[in-house]
């Protein structure tokens, strides 16, 4: 038969025959009768009881063949699918029997021992051939490349060069491991590393203490040796991947197998980061003792041995944050450095009586800070603020800006700078004499300035000299801003409005009432506090608390626009209960100001006992001027480094209040300046809101105001950097002034910083208010008020206490004549324009009127305990962070 008529391959198992039996198969559903036949007894063979072998292939159920007993055998694939009988095993074998022939169910996919085995011994093969590579390829680090230190350029918003600085504030030396001490030696291992002298660079146990600790919810730990962290100092970034980390490993596995342990701790400790711009034990040695390092004592090396722990929260002399204030740094560091000790004598490193005798001795003494020559004046503060900014909001550390390297674009304006600068010294000069008087010693004063609608600051006044006085300021120092926080108060009222007393406390602000500014309340003094529902306030002590005015006044009843004009303390307490103090940290909050510079929510709260810095509240008050748009202050536009961009600022706005709110706030805080407690700080024609505060004690005094093109806040207090216990001083008598509100010094800067700032611009006027809300009485307040006792000739009750009779008053200040519009009054001369030269009559208000000396002006008064300390804070409150 020719080949190209070749028969098709007939399925194993019976050729014509099979097809002649298949086709005589019954259609489904008919089977042929079952033979009545057996088989003989004894027969051998024995024939199906079908009567024949067809019959039986034919009867036999379907799937396969039944055995004995009746045991049907699997069927097994052969080609075409078709059963085979061959016991499951296939003429060829495959090389990964998987799913495992021979097998049913689950058991098909269950990996065989041997399957197992290979994968492990393929996987551990795979590793560490492509750990031999990247050992291979990889590049060991030289100590002397992170010795590399460039300068970084500053530049103004204009794009004209500030300064070039950075690159630490002393030259890295590299020095040789016999010049560096063993006692520093020792510190370090025992600190860091204690099993540095046997490992291979890297401890995988240790990490594996710090996989299970973090786990458990403990302190994050790193698990890095002394080889490792030599390794991320010189050849890597500080940043937080996974490739990162595999890298460091793997060259930490090489150095640690081909270079000496002295080497390596010499490498370790001459390029790690001290602090103070401080890279090296050389430096570290000059930066903090003024020493080499050679001349390093056991106590002082313990002591450098925790800066490599986060220098920024080790420094005695305080850090970047709230968190690294020079009292917790003090404790942080005393506490580390004590633990040192100990552990060296723990790891056998120290003898226990040398150990006795240094911390007998005492904390080691630190120096102070030096900055660079080149910071100085307000160079200093602004590239700090810059730098803090960097860290707080980019991918940069502190270490690698450091190095240097950068080209930093900021917002700071120069003249701004100049005219700010300037106008604080003018009135330093004309009025601060701490060689003719001794309360006038450790005064000072800061300042910021925001444009509203953008964010930038454009100017800061940090201190006298940067190289001389080294917190900024501007920025979180601590100080409490007293009334200048009761705007806050006012929005919030506005926007949740005040609780139904017969609701429980948490309410709907459908359940509430809206506040309109000419809401009357009582402005008495020390007025009974009540909550919400007219029930007496109690503090934990079961004590009631009566909030006093300035001067112990009464002011009989008044609008809240009057009691923000001449700043009376308590309607505004009490406005902040009906409402809430939740609500009014809401309201501060989304106006811009930082929670952790903000006080607890005790009563009076509403009354400024938190402490934000110059920037935040100055950009506060720019989110009123900007109709109630928020947008964070900021100091970098952008960061270049090798003409490449590292990192740049993206503008971001949230609508803080709703328009008509931040427009009547502003309508309120134009009377303060018009005819208030502000009038030093009127510009002309130029519309101006803003807001003086004072604080208990007469320790600090500010004003807070803005144009719709530039907000400012200055701040004024005292406090002796030397003192051991750190606390805000009285300034009663600064300046030869009785005492010092927010209308004396600080408004009289702001007005000369804002007259030169704003020369040559358009005269911009505010968006106008819309009527706002019902007027509400607070406690001891009615429709038809009745007279209130007065304590004073300057407290009349009279029908004009509430100005407006329309539920609806409209915003204008001219709709209002209260007990303090002088104009509207009858009766002896209250003043000029506040300046403190009027004499009272029985209805003229007090002697030497409203915000001038002896005056209406605007203490809050307020029960906060320990008020005078210095309150948390150090450099970088806006722009820094624990460690940053």
């Amino acid at each position: 038969m020719s080949e190209h008529r070749r028969k098709p391959p007939q399925p194993q198992g019976g050729g014509r025959a099979a097809a002649r039996r298949a086709a005589q198969q019954p259609t489904p559903g008919r089977r042929a009768a079952p033979s009545t036949h057996s088989a003989p007894p004894g027969s051998g063979r024995g024939e199906p009881p079908y009567g024949s072998r067809p019959g039986a292939r034919r009867g036999a159920p379907p799937g396969g063949a039944a055995g004995p007993g009746g045991r049907r055998r699997p069927p097994e694939q052969g080609p075409g699918g078709r059963g085979r009988r061959d016991g499951g095993r296939s003429g060829a074998k495959r090389l990964i029997d998987y799913p495992r022939a021979g097998k049913t169910g689950f058991r098909r996919w269950l990996p065989s021992w041997k399957l197992t085995a290979g994968l492990i011994v393929s996987f551990v093969g795979l590793i560490l051939g492509s750990v031999g590579i990247a050992l291979a390829v990889v590049q060991v680090p030289s100590a002397q490349k992170a010795a590399v230190v460039q300068k970084n350029v500053y530049y103004w918003a204009d794009g004209k060069q500030m300064v070039v600085a950075g690159g630490g504030s002393l030259n890295r030396q590299i020095v040789p491991i016999s010049q560096i001490p063993l006692a520093m030696q020792n510190a370090v291992i025992s600190a860091e590393n204690a099993s540095f002298e046997q490992d291979m660079g890297v401890d995988p146990m240790g990490i594996a203490r710090a996989v299970v600790k973090m786990a458990q919810g403990g302190e994050t730990q790193s698990g890095s040796t002394i080889t490792q962290q030599f390794v991320k100092n010189t050849y890597l970034s500080q940043e937080q991947t996974l490739k990162r980390k595999i890298t460091e490993l793997l060259i930490s596995v090489k150095v640690g197998a081909t270079q000496d342990k002295k080497d390596i701790l010499a490498g370790y400790l001459n390029t790690a980061y001290y602090g103070r711009g401080a890279y090296g034990i050389q430096a570290a040695a000059r930066a903090y003792f003024d020493k080499d390092c050679a001349d390093l004592t056991p106590s002082e090396s313990a002591f450098l041995s925790a800066t490599l722990n986060g220098p920024n929260l080790y420094d005695p002399y305080g850090g970047q944050g709230p968190a690294a204030t020079p009292e917790k740094n003090l404790k942080r560091a005393t506490d580390r450095w004590k633990w040192t000790l100990d552990r060296e004598v723990q790891v056998g490193r120290m003898q226990a009586p040398d150990r006795d005798k240094w911390v007998a001795a005492g904390f080691p003494k630190v120096q102070k800070p030096k900055p660079a020559t080149n910071r100085a004046g307000q160079i200093g503060y602004l590239t700090d603020l810059a730098d803090n900014y960097i860290v707080a909001h980019s991918k940069i550390s502190k270490a690698e800006l450091d190095k240097g390297g950068y080209q930093i674009y900021t917002t700071f304006d120069r003249d701004k700078v100049d005219a700010l600068s300037k106008s604080v010294e003018e009135v330093r000069k004309a009025n601060i004499k701490p060689k003719v008087r001794d309360v006038d010693q450790f005064v000072q004063f800061g300042g910021a300035s925001v444009e509203p609608k953008t964010g930038k600051i454009v100017a800061i006044y940090g201190g006298e000299n940067a190289l001389e006085h080294f917190t900024n300021n501007a920025d979180y120092t601590g100080v409490q801003v007293g009334s200048t926080f009761k705007p806050f108060v006012l929005a919030a009222a506005m926007t949740h409005g005040k609780r139904n007393p017969a609701l429980g406390p948490k309410q709907s602000d459908s359940q509430r009432t809206l506040v309109s500014p000419e809401s009357v309340y009582n402005g008495n003094n020390k007025v009974t506090l009540r909550t919400y529902n007219g029930t007496v306030w109690h503090d934990q002590d079961g004590k009631e608390w009566h909030q006093p005015n300035d001067g112990d006044e009464d002011k009989g009843l008044v609008t809240l626009r009057t009691a923000m004009q001449f700043s009376v303390n308590t309607p505004y307490i009490q406005l902040g209960m009906d409402v809430g103090t939740d609500l009014v940290q809401e309201a501060a909050l989304k106006a811009g100001l930082d929670k952790d510079q903000l006080a607890s929510l005790t009563p009076t709260f509403s009354l400024g006992t938190s402490a934000p810095s110059a920037i935040r509240l100055a950009g506060a008050y720019a989110t009123f001027a900007a109709s109630g748009k928020q947008v964070d202050p900021y100091s970098v536009t952008k960061v270049e480094k090798d003409g490449k961009p590292a990192y740049e600022h993206e503008e971001k706005s949230a609508q803080a209040f709703d328009s008509n709110v931040a427009n009547n706030v502003t309508d309120v805080l134009k009377t303060v300046v018009e005819s208030g407690t502000g009038t030093k700080a009127k510009l002309g024609d130029r519309p101006v809101a803003g807001k003086t505060g004072t604080t208990d004690g007469n320790r600090s005094a500010w004003f807070a105001g803005y144009t719709p093109q530039l907000s400012t806040a200055i701040g004024m207090y005292r406090v002796d950097p030397n003192a051991k216990n750190q606390e805000f001083l009285s300034m009663r008598g600064v300046g030869g002034q009785p005492t010092i509100h927010g209308a004396s010094f600080p408004a009289e800067i702001w007005a000369d910083y804002m007259t030169e700032a704003l020369k040559g611009k358009p005269v911009l006027q505010f968006d106008p208010p819309q009527p706002i809300g019902q007027k509400v009485f607070g406690d001891g307040a009615s429709p038809s008020p009745t007279p209130v006792p007065a304590t004073t000739p300057s407290a009349p009750v009279s029908p004009s206490a509430t100005p407006s009779k329309s539920p609806s008053a409209s915003p204008s200040p001219s709709a209002s004549c209260g007990p303090f519009d002088f104009k509207c009054r009858i009766g002896g001369n209250g003043g000029n324009n506040g300046n403190g030269n009027g004499n009272g009559g029985k209805d003229g208000g007090a002697s030497g009127g409203p915000g001038g000396p002896g005056g209406a002006g605007d203490p809050t008064e307020s029960p906060s305990p320990g008020g005078n300390r210095r309150p948390p804070g150090g450099g970088g409150g806006l722009f820094g962070g624990p460690g940053g």
